[in-house]
């Protein structure tokens, strides 16, 4: 029998396992891969949720989150734990995703062991360093040390590009990867992959005692850079759009950092119509977006995930590295200034032709192969 590809898959974060999720469920169904699976657990409560929704058990779990963590000593301690692992198990290749410190630190420790690096969600940006941060810069890094990019989209296409990775020139891996000369391939977003599986499962939110007579405006943020004063804009701006507007509830699933708990109870604990309520695992959020009638987030993910749902969407940030769907019309940058947030979310509530010019706009970001297209490269550049 021909050998197979053994197949590193490293993640660590909540975002980072439902993306990655339905790649290592088809990397399972292939004959051709031996598909290893390393987590991190930079983040540990939630990433063992989405384990628990794809039924996947980690090969090796590094447990790596600390009480204050710092990116100093999670660096560090992912580039030396993964050095052990691909000395132990020597990868044909190891597949990462996005713009993490995971991300970034097993791309360059399978990178110092002269191991292919395929990234997965190739090729975003802001261009702006410090925003978001630190993840600008990690998927920046990640993609100058990768070999194979599989791109979302076009746009992320172009940027890899306009970055100076050629196509047609080895990276110094071997001949193999390179036989054809081609590095950059558009694939689509493993994260509608990993909805469209999720969202046929039949989940139940009695249990969150949504009024059937009021319209659910569901809310999430809890990025470093909305931490503090925008923060605030954005709870005060809540405010103001609940008393204004009587037929609507606020279902905001609070995020566990103190520095997002404490401003947001401060500010809209015990408000009538504003539900806060523990983070949810991914099936049910899932189904809250597609019964939500309007999403405010700063989440990279959930831009991609609800168009799909015909869900607007409402961006609480001023600068995204996921400009196809605002060009699409299913999104909309409001930062967090207060007057603009209230301003369009009154509108989508009140216009219904600017509502469904928002809702009925095609999703860029995939038909749910992008897994499948991924494997299917891989097994080409191994010639399998």
């Amino acid at each position: 029998m021909d050998k197979k590809i053994k197949t590193a898959v490293i993640f660590g974060t909540r975002p980072e396992a439902i993306k990655m999720a339905p790649l290592v469920l088809e990397l399972k169904r292939c004959s051709e891969f031996e598909p290893v699976v390393i987590v991190t657990a930079q983040h540990r409560q939630m990433l063992d949720q989405v384990l628990d929704l794809f039924n996947i058990t980690p090969d090796f779990d590094l447990n790596l989150m600390k009480p204050n963590q710092n990116l100093w000593g999670l660096t560090s301690d992912i580039l030396l734990e993964t050095k052990k692992i691909f000395e132990e198990i020597k990868p044909d290749i190891v597949l990462m995703h996005g713009d993490t410190t995971t991300a970034f630190a097993s791309a360059l420790s399978a990178f110092y062991a002269r191991v292919p690096v395929g990234h997965v969600e190739a090729g975003l940006r802001t261009f702006n360093k410090d925003y978001p941060f630190p993840e600008e810069i990690n998927r920046v890094l990640a993609d100058a040390v990768s070999d194979l990019h599989f791109a979302p989209t076009e746009g992320s296409v172009q940027n890899l590009l306009n970055s100076g990775i050629k196509e047609g020139v080895s990276n110094g891996g071997p001949d193999s990867i390179y036989e054809d000369g081609r590095r950059i391939y558009k694939t689509g977003n493993t994260v509608i992959d990993a909805l469209l599986y999720t969202v046929e499962k039949n989940v139940d939110l009695s249990y969150l005692r949504l009024s059937s007579d009021l319209k659910t405006v569901l809310l999430t943020s809890h990025r470093r850079e909305n931490f503090g004063r925008p923060l605030e804009n954005i709870c005060d701006a809540i405010l103001d759009i609940v008393r204004e507007n009587e037929d609507i509830e606020v279902v905001y699933p609070v995020h566990l950092n103190p520095n997002v708990r404490n401003t947001v109870f401060k500010k809209l604990d015990k408000v009538d119509r504003i539900k806060l309520i523990e983070p949810l695992d991914y099936a049910p959020f899932c189904a809250l977006m597609k019964h939500a009638h309007i999403i405010l987030t700063d989440s990279g993910g959930v831009q991609e995930e609800a168009p799909s749902l015909g869900v607007p969407v409402l961006v609480l940030r001023d600068e995204t590295e996921r400009p196809e769907a605002v060009e699409s019309g299913c999104v909309k940058l409001v930062g967090t200034d207060r007057e603009k947030i209230k301003s369009t979310v009154n509108k989508l509530l009140s216009d219904e032709e600017f509502y469904n010019s928002m809702k009925m706009a095609v999703n860029p970001y995939g038909d749910g192969l992008a897994s499948k297209r991924i494997a299917n490269i891989i097994k080409t550049k191994f010639n399998k």
